[in-house]
């Protein structure tokens, strides 16, 4: 199958005029290390029918010599001003893109050397979405590779499943058709959805028909080793405007409450939040048995957590009470 996948690219690359199959787009801000690994990734692809697009928000480090530095004209930057949103950058990207595929790529992130060919193959075959599980890396150098950052397949129907699952897919394993992303107006760009709008173009792809297919190799690194940590605000703010905007499907699928990934996530920011009793009103529909086990183990665990604090808050006001008497 394999060898079908090199004859289809042997057969694009004898055809240039329709332009590269893949488009790899790469949204950076001040990263030229990191951009230097994954731009080395790409161009050891053994998939080679590629053109890659770094769009920079003006970085003020070595941005520019690190594209330079390539001396392939597959590699090609262009500038934006994207004001904190991630989306527009890709979306950028998009607009200047021409080929059948689209692959995104984190600049901190990079692939394995047939990532491409892999991804091409399952998309040629009939797939319209492609992702695969990615490598967790904590430190530079690391050499041993145990922990993943794992997905899952999903069942049909799609949108049920993401909406109820949450997000199966790391955004820089995903290669997929890029007139679907077109037909669904791209990323959204909304700042309330700013580090979820890949979520939400997923089950938006996912209700108009799209075909997702999950490969079984690990074939990424996910980089944490640069401080990436989650932001409970954020995310409150993050899911209340993904399901308002997908207010119908959540409303389908995700009640009665428990039945959806949402409020045990909300509820696991408001306890790092310090809000105990909101976080405990968000859990409680997850003690019941209709709940997952794994979800209702995870929050009963958090609900024990969110009581211990309001005890301890308690303990606390009497105690200064009592001083001031």
């Amino acid at each position: 199958m394999l060898e079908n996948a090199n004859q289809r690219q042997a057969t694009h690359l004898g055809n240039r005029a329709i332009g590269p199959l893949v488009s790899i787009i790469i949204p950076t801000y001040n990263r030229a290390r990191d951009l230097a690994r994954a731009l080395e990734s790409v161009r050891s692809q053994t998939f080679v029918d590629w053109v890659t697009i770094v769009v920079d928000n003006h970085s003020s480090d070595d941005t520019d010599a690190v594209v330079a530095a390539c001396h392939d004209v597959r590699v090609q930057l262009l500038k934006i001003h994207n004001k904190g949103i991630i989306a527009a950058s890709r979306n950028l990207g998009l607009r200047h893109a021409s080929s059948r595929y689209v692959a995104f790529l984190d600049s901190d992130d990079w692939w394995a050397v047939d990532k491409l060919l892999y991804s091409v193959q399952a998309l040629e075959a009939g797939a319209d979405v492609v992702y695969h599980d990615a490598w967790l890396v904590n430190i530079e150098n690391q050499f041993r590779f145990r922990r993943r950052v794992k997905t899952w397949s999903l069942h049909e129907p799609v949108v049920n499943d993401l909406i109820t699952r949450g997000n199966a897919l790391i955004n820089s394993t995903v290669v997929l058709r890029r007139d679907l992303l077109l037909r669904i107006h791209c990323l959204c760009e909304a700042p309330e959805l700013v580090a979820i709008e890949d979520y939400d173009t997923w089950i938006r792809l996912a209700q108009i028909g799209a075909r997702f297919a999950r490969l079984p190799q690990v074939l990424a690194y996910y980089w944490m080793g640069g401080g990436n940590t989650s932001n409970p605000q954020r995310l409150l703010v993050n899911t209340a405007a993904l399901v308002d905007r997908h207010r119908i499907a959540f409303d389908l699928v995700g009640k009665p409450p428990g039945r959806c990934w949402v409020e045990l996530a909300r509820g696991e920011a408001k306890l790092i939040l310090g809000d105990h009793m909101g976080a405990i009103r968000s859990l409680l529909p997850y003690l019941s048995s209709r709940t997952r086990w794994r979800w209702q183990m995870k929050a009963w665990l958090l609900v024990v957590r969110a009581l211990i604090g309001v005890l301890t808050k308690k303990s606390i006001n009497k105690m200064r009470s009592g001083r001031r008497l």
